[in-house]
């Protein structure tokens, strides 16, 4: 089924004594880009998540909020980076000695600096928080999948109607080509009368004249063609994958047929349904931007 790159979803849960929240957003973009906003202690859940979520979603923006309160005390790992202490104490006792100013610095301004005090998660622990996460992501994600195939299905439906005007105007500049040629083959001979008065007609100069001119407004080969893409895109349409950058490419070939149409149309009806195809296949390029 299509589905949107715009897409919402949260859930919230308390499993093992942990009110976990998880929180997906997503807007359109080229390629799969993913960013997680989770408290700093649990930082090794980053990584987990966009995996997590990239097998999932293919394409887009997304933007994941995970916030983790604990209900209880949990075992946690505190460490000082003594090395990285002294090094900090001895750049201020440098920086006192050269300015010559006070250089007096307690420990706990040292254990301020970055670094200097590690919190974080046992390793043991770890794998038991990410499994509690992605259950609630599970259920996040599953919402936030929901979103983005009924957005889908919106985008769908709007382009396959586009589709089906665009195929009306086809058809009828189909109907219309040969009319053209058959109009200017009488203009043609009405032309020739009035040149030649009472003198016969050259038959066989006309059918030429005429036949030059049927040649170089001849559009069957670009309409064969933009009725195969509109074919091939209602198929990608109803198709189970992620097509969005097939549609891109596909719109770009009916544009292009549509624009050698109406390079050759001589007639203002043809050109008048060349104009209103081209605004549909615009109208459904900005709808396939949003397209996963």
């Amino acid at each position: 089924m299509i589905k949107s790159m715009t897409g919402y979803g949260r859930a919230e849960e308390i499993i093992d004594n942990m009110n976990i929240a998880v929180e997906f957003k997503s807007v359109n973009h080229r390629y799969f880009e993913f960013n997680a906003k989770v408290p700093r202690i649990y930082g090794f859940l980053e990584e987990k998540l966009k995996s997590f979520t990239n097998s999932l979603v293919s394409r887009g923006k997304i933007d994941c909020y995970v916030s983790i309160d604990n209900l209880e005390d949990t075992q946690t790992e505190i460490s000082v980076n003594h090395a990285l202490a002294e090094g900090y104490y001895n750049a201020v006792q440098d920086i006192a000695e050269k300015l010559g100013i006070d250089g007096e610095i307690s420990a706990a301004a040292v254990s301020r600096y970055p670094d200097v005090i590690s919190v974080h998660k046992a390793a043991d622990d770890e794998d038991r928080i990410w499994q509690s996460v992605k259950s609630v992501a599970e259920k996040a994600v599953a919402k936030f999948i929901e979103m983005r195939l009924t957005e889908g299905e919106r985008l769908k439906a709007d382009v396959l109607s586009r589709a089906d005007f665009i195929i009306e105007c086809v058809g009828f500049i189909e109907q219309r080509s040969p009319e053209t040629v058959r109009e200017y083959n009488d203009k043609l001979r009405e032309r020739m009368k009035e040149l030649l008065g009472d003198a016969a007609v050259d038959e066989q100069r006309l059918l030429n004249e005429a036949a030059v001119y049927a040649d170089k407004i001849a559009v069957a080969e670009e309409t064969v063609r933009l009725r195969s893409h509109i074919d091939q895109l209602r198929s990608f349409m109803n198709s189970d994958e992620a097509v969005g950058r097939k549609l891109d490419f596909l719109v770009q070939e009916i544009n292009r047929e549509a624009n050698t149409i109406g390079s050759k149309a001589q007639d203002v009806e043809i050109a008048r349904k060349v104009i209103a195809v081209k605004a549909e296949v615009e109208k459904i390029r900005e709808q396939i931007q949003n397209i996963e």
